[in-house]
């Protein structure tokens, strides 16, 4: 994954220096907007094509689409559509998605603001259908209050036949004192992993430490993968300095799949 921070030329030259497959471009600003992206698509589409890399795009991150105030909930849907837009003008096909925030006064009104976040993702696998394009809607942390517990996505994915799930294995570990979480996501919805984000922390905060520096236990849960036939894209989401902990993190994956 891209650091939004920094020119998204400069970000594929050095992944594609690491050997990665693909590029999953968070779309975040200021380097990452749509805008942006847009306004340098050719000389992007060129570099991914120059470097053999693939694109998987994350929408936007800090939005507000289940805003108690609809201004900003539309404001926050027009920034996706957007997003949604470009990534499809980019040729992908997989697009990562967060479910919709709780903040402000919405803890209180837990079920409201439940509703606007099933109406925004009802509208977003609409237009992501038309376009031919796959949402992989992503596990959050215990702060977010919607899209936490594997229970959660029950419902979810009755209503929405079409979503997939990405799995994170940073969000899944937080404050999972049973250690059980992301056990029961791969022994629930394996059929409906559609991605993966790998990272590690202690289980206190999304630190998106390299592989083995935290408390997550990939091995069982690479076991567990390969155990429902998991053969899609996973995403390195660690974000040291040092670039080369990326492939550390990659060769420890690889070295657990080839070791089954």
């Amino acid at each position: 994954m891209n650091f939004p921070v920094r020119p998204i030329l400069e970000e594929i030259e050095i992944i594609s220096r690491l050997g990665f497959d693909y590029l999953e471009l968070a779309m975040d600003p200021p380097m990452a907007h749509h805008s942006i992206v847009a306004s340098n698509k050719a000389a992007i589409s060129r570099a991914l094509k120059d470097s053999g890399l693939g694109l998987v795009c994350h929408l936007p991150t800090f939005v507000t689409t289940a805003d108690l105030t609809a201004s900003l909930r539309q404001a926050s849907f027009t920034e996706m559509l957007r997003s949604l837009d470009v990534a499809a003008e980019m040729g992908v096909k997989k697009v990562v998605l967060h479910p919709s925030m709780v903040i402000g006064m919405g803890s209180f009104i837990l079920e409201t603001v439940k509703g606007h976040f099933f109406d925004f993702l009802s509208e977003m696998v609409t237009v992501s259908q038309h376009l031919k394009i796959s949402i992989c809607l992503e596990n959050m942390f215990s702060r977010n209050l919607l899209g936490v517990e594997p229970e959660d996505f029950e419902e979810i994915f009755r209503l929405f036949p079409s979503v997939k799930l990405t799995l994170d294995t940073g969000h899944a570990n937080i404050h999972d004192h049973q250690k059980s979480r992301l056990q029961k996501f791969v022994q629930l919805h394996g059929a409906r992993i559609g991605h993966l984000h790998f990272s590690d922390n202690h289980g206190r905060r999304d630190d998106h430490l390299a592989i083995g520096e935290g408390s997550v236990n990939f091995d069982e849960l690479v076991r567990s993968l390969q155990g429902v036939g998991y053969d899609d894209t996973l995403t390195l989401e660690v974000f040291d300095a040092n670039r080369n902990m990326l492939v550390d993190s990659r060769e420890q994956i690889k070295a657990m799949l080839e070791n089954r």
